[in-house]
């Protein structure tokens, strides 16, 4: 069951026709079931991942060494690579990567699954080291039994991007310094104009004053 389960998840990540397949997945690197089996099935799911990851610098290595000439159509040409030192060492190569083809095979059971896991899942998880799939779970329950359910899905795939919004510039705040400025220079206006009235009003009284003084 939790074979059926984890090879399930990676059949999601595969290329569907609309016109023939009639079971296309909604949302590709993403299975709903209960949050037990959710549980088990990530066990299964990133073992198979990390057998896949390991073996990637081999394959890589084992494409140097190559040959795209087909078994049948050019036999010829596939000859000479087979005597050539380019195939033994595409055969030393190759040699993890297949017994961790078969090792995936034997977790999964699905030649198209493990198919998918070496060729597509395994190379996005490169740079990963672990905690290739995450659980959500759902608030509404299983009908019939009311069993809890959840999400199992790949990392890296629906992931929330989180966008801190920016602070506005108002034009406002942008003429804050002139008003200021502003008030500053009408605050010392009235200053100036009561030093002026001080002065006129300090020259009058000593007029009068000197008008009131009696003459010897």
């Amino acid at each position: 069951m939790l074979r059926n389960l984890a090879a399930s998840l990676f059949l999601t990540e595969g290329e569907f026709d609309s016109e023939i397949d009639e079971n296309i997945p909604k949302v590709k690197g993403r299975v709903v079931t209960t949050v037990p089996k959710a549980k088990e099935a990530r066990r299964v799911v990133e073992r198979c991942i990390t057998i896949a990851r390991k073996v990637l610098p081999h394959q890589e290595e084992a494409e140097q060494y190559g040959t795209t000439a087909h078994r049948h159509r050019d036999e010829e040409e596939y000859k000479r690579w087979r005597q050539s030192e380019d195939w033994r060492k595409w055969s030393q190569a190759m040699a993890p990567v297949v017994a961790a083809r078969r090792r995936a095979m034997q977790i999964l059971g699905d030649k198209e699954a493990v198919r998918i896991l070496f060729d597509t899942v395994a190379p996005r998880f490169v740079d990963r080291p672990g905690g290739y799939t995450r659980i959500l779970r759902l608030t509404k329950p299983r009908l019939g039994d009311a069993g809890e359910r959840a999400i199992l899905e790949f990392v890296g795939v629906h992931d929330r991007e989180i966008q801190r919004s920016e602070k506005p510039a108002f034009e406002e705040e942008e003429a804050a310094p002139e008003s200021q400025e502003e008030a500053i220079a009408q605050q010392e206006e009235p200053q100036g104009e009561a030093t002026s009235e001080e002065s006129a009003q300090s020259e009058s009284s000593e007029q009068s004053e000197a008008g009131q003084k009696p003459a010897e």
